[in-house]
């Protein structure tokens, strides 16, 4: 099965021509807002907003990092690769450890938070709803069940950020004045998008050919006018999860704690986090490969039983016909194929010149299996199916190391900086 369908660098752009309108629109709610809560809701949708565009660039980066590679030669080998699949969090819940004084007593002044969370995995980024966090809470809860669109491999990494925002402080709509309002406005068109994408290929050309960036041309990624709209969301605390976090059932995971107790944003929280993680491989659900089979029962060498073949989850099911297997018919025989699997072609057999060899275990024995196609290109076809669900079975291990790429970092950060420019 082929990795994530290759997206063109023109779509990544378009991508990143939405999110910045989405961005304006944002930034233009945030200055109109008269409402606190609505101010809160905006200044959320500008910083996932921001965070989805950086993700783009980066991703930008990283294809152009790939065309180098390509042209110098230097490519991973494309026969097997691990097969992707879908993921999903849900039932996120965050404990609180108040103070015996404020929870208990009801002491103090009662702190409000507006708090969501970030999630990201690859550059695909989701925002949970927003959650009014005071002492009466002992867990903030989100209900969110957030399922990632694209199709990931086995070394994907989902980080979790948590974001929070002291209500207390003052809210005065009408403080931007018209000078900073009137900035908000113009839109970004086609036109500024194919000046990014000039923009970003010269920036690339340049970090390959070991060119250097002007002195003073790299500018935060967010323009200054833009960074004092309304209220303000602060990382609280953040984990990463991989594929090794995967578990049935609900689970809890550590926290990195981003602020203390001194910050106003600040929460008690006990410094984990309970969530289902859920990971579903497309090899596990969908058929690898299916067609017309010959499978040897036996030792005679004469006992053969043709069945159509389906290769799916973890087994090769061997069904009388076609029809057996869509009337959802037990299947004639369940060939095991797990990780520790062995697959060769044997040319040994006097009657089927290429046969396929089976090895694995199952309950403790060791268990062999030959079948056999009717044209040799069908074994083949077979073959390799079989190999690359076996590989499949295996968590791949991470690429080799020493190869040493251009680091387009800063010239990334430049693009952002001028495209920020350009919108004003």
């Amino acid at each position: 099965m082929s990795n994530n369908t290759q997206v063109s660098e023109e779509e990544v752009l378009k991508q990143i021509e939405m999110e910045v309108r989405m961005q304006e629109g944002a930034s233009k709610l945030l200055a109109a807002c008269s409402r606190r809560e609505q101010a809160l809701e905006a200044s959320r949708s500008l910083l996932t907003c921001n965070a989805r565009i950086l993700a783009l660039l980066s991703k930008l980066q990283r294809m152009r990092k790939a065309q180098i590679l390509q042209k110098v030669g230097c490519r991973p080998s494309e026969d097997f690769v691990p097969c992707v699949g879908k993921v999903s969090l849900s039932d996120l819940r965050i404990p609180l450890m108040w103070k015996d004084s404020e929870y208990f007593k009801n002491k103090g002044d009662l702190q409000r938070c507006a708090v969501f969370c970030l999630l990201h995995c690859g550059t695909e980024i989701h925002d949970t709803d927003l959650v009014m966090v005071d002492r009466t809470l002992t867990d903030i809860c989100f209900e969110d069940t957030i399922i990632f669109s694209s199709e990931v491999g086995p070394g994907f990494q989902l980080r979790v950020e948590l974001y929070s925002s002291c209500t207390v402080e003052d809210f005065s709509p009408g403080s931007l004045g018209p000078r900073k309002a009137s900035r908000l406005g113009g839109s970004v068109g086609c036109s500024s998008g194919k000046k990014i994408r000039a923009a970003f290929e010269s920036a690339a050309v340049c970090g390959s050919s070991g060119g250097n960036v002007e002195p003073g041309s790299v500018s935060p990624p967010l323009s200054p006018d833009r960074s004092t709209l309304g209220p303000k969301y602060n990382l609280l605390a953040h984990t990463t999860l991989r594929i090794e976090h995967v578990q049935d059932g609900f689970k809890t995971h550590d926290l990195s704690l981003a602020a203390t107790e001194d910050n106003p944003f600040w929460l008690p929280l006990y410094g984990n986090m309970c969530c289902r993680l859920v990971a579903q491989p497309l090899c596990m659900i969908q058929p690898m490969i299916s067609g017309q089979l010959k499978v040897k029962l036996g030792e005679d060498l004469n006992c053969w039983e043709n069945v159509y073949g389906v290769l799916r989850e973890q087994s090769l099911l061997c069904y009388k016909n076609q029809e057996y297997l869509e009337s959802e018919e037990k299947p004639l025989l369940a060939i095991p194929i797990k990780k520790h699997t062995l697959v060769c072609v044997s040319e040994r057999d006097p009657v089927h010149q290429h046969s396929i060899s089976i090895s694995t275990q199952y309950q403790g024995e060791e268990l062999t299996f030959t079948l056999t196609t009717h044209t040799p290109e069908d074994t083949q076809r077979w073959t390799q199916a079989i190999w690359q669900h076996v590989y499949n079975m295996v968590t791949p291990s991470s690429p080799g190391e020493g190869l040493v790429v251009p680091d387009l970092s800063v010239e990334i950060r430049t693009l952002l900086s001028s495209y920020y420019k350009e919108s004003y």
